[in-house]
């Protein structure tokens, strides 16, 4: 067993050395709600009075972003410090707050709504992400998402990484407005991704954004997206919203 974990922890480190150079990285805890279609509306109503039992006891040192994909699941975002993160239990002044009894049963009006649901890791990677105004992932008026996973094989990860640079440094030439966030799959995920991440007003808003900027990249930028996706294993592109509703941000 202890040969097991340290194998384990090897593999983990020798996946993550080339992003953790980068002091700056932010790492996030993703949890993933997979709705029922019919249990929709009382996922969303068991959200707000979670939400306000949140800001009725005034709940400390949990702030997340809640989003919603077109296939019906729905995420919960959270930025956290490191890993060490994990084993703290945000939550536990809630309970002490407003009673185990009463907090049990918001569980279990949301485990009533899906048959599977699960957390996992992930890591944005600044020296790939284009956002020259500052990378925060909530931008004023911007809720609309469209997520573009990147599958790659350990054997072509870092080529993949390269390319990704190769495409950035051409959007920073360009000047382009279309600005996105590059994140890399880590604990808990199956398999390895890169996810890039583009926000927009609205669909219609994204498709304009894209056509102008597909316009200004031209050949070269066309060559060079089109060798990145000669090269992943896998691509989905999945469209959601972030709802500001169902989100919190603790007061100070």
């Amino acid at each position: 067993m202890k040969s097991l974990k340290t194998t384990m922890l090897v593999a983990i480190l020798m996946l993550t050395a080339n992003f953790t150079l980068n002091a700056q990285n932010q790492m996030f805890s993703i949890h993933a709600d997979y709705v029922k279609p019919s249990m929709e509306v009382e996922y969303v109503n068991a959200s707000k009075d979670f939400l306000e039992a949140c800001k009725k006891y005034s709940l400390q040192n949990a702030d997340w972003t809640q989003l919603r994909l077109d296939n019906g699941t729905y995420l919960t975002f959270e930025a956290i410090p490191n890993m060490a993160a994990l084993d703290v239990n945000s939550y536990a002044p809630l309970v002490d707050k407003m009673g185990k009894e009463n907090f049990q049963s918001l569980l279990d009006r949301f485990n009533k709504c899906y048959d599977r649901h699960g957390s996992y890791i992930i890591t944005r990677i600044e020296n790939l992400t284009y956002m020259p105004d500052g990378a925060q992932a909530a931008q004023q008026g911007q809720n609309y998402r469209k997520y573009h996973y990147l599958y790659v094989t350990p054997s072509t990860s870092k080529m993949i990484r390269e390319k990704m640079l190769a495409i950035k440094d051409l959007y920073v030439k360009k000047g382009s407005k279309e600005y996105y966030r590059v994140y890399h799959s880590g604990y808990g995920t199956l398999g390895e991704f890169y996810l890039v991440v583009i926000s927009a007003k609205d669909e219609l808003s994204y498709a304009k954004q894209s056509n102008e900027n597909d316009a200004l990249i031209g050949d070269e930028g066309k060559k060079l997206l089109d060798d990145l996706f000669q090269n992943i294993s896998r691509y989905d592109p999945v469209t959601g919203y972030v709802l500001p509703d169902l989100s919190y941000t603790a007061t100070k």
